[in-house]
């Protein structure tokens, strides 16, 4: 068996027909294809990113996406690798083809400088912490909309021109942290990118918006409005200053509707 990097081309011919009904949510095939193809060429994409798969001589048997990020431990840089749409084909499960891809890219990783391997999964987690990962906690916090106070803020909804502002402002906040991953201009890219495509929440309304003074965004709060479970489901916040940081809860209560 071979661990091989698969091309674009060939991903999006021979996994994602298997991967649509999975993560491809409320978008048409050629939607998910499209953005998928926008993703590897992004510029995020033709640097750090990559997919994968573990072959048994010319049959595909599993396949994920790798990832490379900086995360940054008070002065340390670490080089970091993630993984995701960790797959197996149905017929090719319970032979532990995963098992054997993920621990031969983790090895890999290792002997070519990197640091840290992370992902997100909330699909058997217990197959990753066999192979050496640690499961952090998952915490939901809930609040509600009509006990966070209301302000006269100038609101108003994240426009394209708008990252330049975004990413100043995350990082007066990312200035405070001890440690966290990088976002360097491709990173800034993709998140963009993956926010328009809405990959992350195929279902509900987006509300991204902006809190502006003397014309300068100085809060911000990312997230959509999912009528089906009566919430707003907050996924990033910031503020560059005291006055940003106080408009927090009632941007919060406006995005929430």
């Amino acid at each position: 068996m071979q661990l091989r990097e698969i091309t674009p081309q060939v991903y999006v011919r021979e996994v994602l027909p298997l991967t649509a009904s999975l993560w491809g949510g409320a978008r048409t095939f050629d939607a998910y294809v499209a953005q998928t193809l926008e993703i590897a060429r992004g510029p995020y994409g033709r640097r750090y990113y990559r997919t994968l798969g573990l072959y048994d001589g010319t049959t595909l048997v599993a396949s994920f996406k790798r990832y490379e990020r900086t995360i940054r431990h008070e002065t340390q840089s670490l080089r970091a690798v993630g993984f995701g749409a960790v797959f197996t084909p149905e017929e090719y499960r319970g032979r532990g083809y995963a098992s054997v891809m993920v621990a031969t890219a983790l090895d890999a990783a290792r002997a070519d400088g990197h640091d840290v391997a992370f992902l997100f999964s909330d699909i058997r987690p217990q197959f990753y912490t066999a192979l050496g990962f640690t499961a952090l906690p998952s915490r939901r916090f809930l609040l509600r909309a009509d006990t966070l106070p209301s302000m006269r803020l100038q609101l108003t909804h994240l426009k394209d021109d708008d990252w330049r502002s975004i990413r100043r402002v995350y990082e007066r906040g990312d200035e405070a942290r001890s440690a966290g991953f990088v976002r360097s201009a491709s990173v800034w890219s993709w998140i963009a990118t993956k926010m328009r495509h809405r990959s992350e929440h195929p279902t509900g309304q987006p509300a991204n918006l902006v809190v502006r003074r003397s014309g300068r965004i100085v809060a911000y709060v990312f997230g959509v409005r999912a009528p089906r479970l009566d919430a707003y489901l907050l996924d990033e916040f910031a503020f560059a200053d005291t006055a940003g940081a106080a408009a927090i809860p009632a941007l919060l209560r406006a995005a929430a509707g």
